[in-house]
């Protein structure tokens, strides 16, 4: 199968393409670089040992699709591409919803000009609204609190509506909070200029390249005080994607799961075992909460189980073991 990764270059991209080319799919790897390297191709390559073509090309840009799929067609699409900060898309929400949603409408249509009727999309927890009772389901109730979850909601629906009329068959995948970094210590989440997300910042930390970690509120309604999220390593992530395109070749149906550890860490039980696992310290300290931040939720996964065979397998040592793997390797710590 030929397959167009866009985001290729990024975090979850980029382990995909390694996943991807040691399947023996065929990859066309797009990215404007807008927050990743190009140089990550060449370690992604160093690992699976396979060439493949990739573009600096803008999603939004729908004239430049149009040619690339002209000349390259592809059987299914993979789509990263996009931005993904929460406290970011509350200050900046016309720039998210241009991204996001406007990258997204772009690419379909070069799509389905091309035919191509595969489509996984790269959805979030952030859709559900805030929930008394947890896990959450696929039937648990939408409500984003924030506009990044707005844009990603409003994904969803855009490709609900193409899959009704039988123009795209579409996989949405739901993740939670994916982590770590791939075995090799070759590949990991490496974000320009300050991290968006908690693992990295803790990585970054604990390798003496900022000062502390800032926790985000400890007076929530949760066990310690700090909020509660469903941690996924990476690979795991790539593999539910991985039997997500087996099953919607196979069945041709869309669906809607999410992919999820099923229990809840938090940030402060995240940190702990962070250091203890690794035997290093992190420097932290508590400051108000940031705008968008739910206290807790995790994954109910049965319904990937069932559907696609799929269940993590990585526990939260193994995270930690990766993510710091890769930042020591890339600080050049060991």
């Amino acid at each position: 199968m030929t397959v167009l990764v866009t985001g290729a270059a990024g975090y979850i991209g980029s382990h995909m393409l390694v996943a991807l080319l040691e399947r023996g799919h065929q990859v066309i790897a797009l990215d404007n670089h807008f927050n990743s390297r190009p140089e990550i191709y060449e370690r992604v390559t160093r690992i699976t040992k396979r060439t493949f073509e990739h573009f600096e090309i803008d999603v939004r840009d729908a004239p430049a699709l149009a040619r690339l799929l002209a000349v390259h067609p592809v059987d299914a699409c993979l789509h990263f591409a996009g931005l993904k900060s929460v406290a970011e898309s509350m200050a900046d929400p016309l720039r998210y919803f241009d991204f996001n949603v406007n990258g997204l409408i772009s690419l379909l249509g070069a799509l389905r000009q091309n035919g191509t009727r595969r489509f996984i999309f790269s959805s979030s927890a952030t859709v559900y609204a805030e929930q008394s009772t947890q896990p959450l389901h696929e039937m648990s109730e939408l409500g984003p609190q924030t506009v990044y979850g707005r844009t990603k909601l409003q994904g969803e629906q855009i490709l609900e509506s193409l899959s009704q009329i039988g123009a795209l068959d579409v996989a949405v995948l739901r993740y939670f909070n994916p982590v770590a970094a791939h075995p090799s210590g070759l590949l990991g989440e490496m974000p320009l200029g300050q991290p968006n997300n908690l693992m990295p910042f803790v990585t970054q930390v604990a390798a003496g390249l900022r000062e502390e970690l800032q926790i985000f509120g400890n007076d929530y309604p949760t066990r310690d005080g700090t909020c509660i999220r469903d941690y996924i390593h990476i690979q795991d992530l790539v593999a539910g994607h991985l039997a997500a395109l087996e099953h919607l070749t196979l069945a041709g149906q869309s669906f809607t799961v999410n992919l999820g550890n099923g229990y809840g860490t938090s940030v402060r039980e995240l940190v702990e075992r962070f250091e203890q696992v690794n035997q290093v310290k992190v420097p932290r300290r508590f400051v108000a909460r940031r705008s968008g931040d739910i206290a807790q939720y995790w994954a109910d996964p049965a319904l990937a189980h069932r559907l696609l065979g799929w269940r993590a397998s990585c526990d939260l040592d193994q995270m930690c073991r990766d993510a710091w793997h890769w930042q020591a390797s890339l600080s050049g710590l060991r």
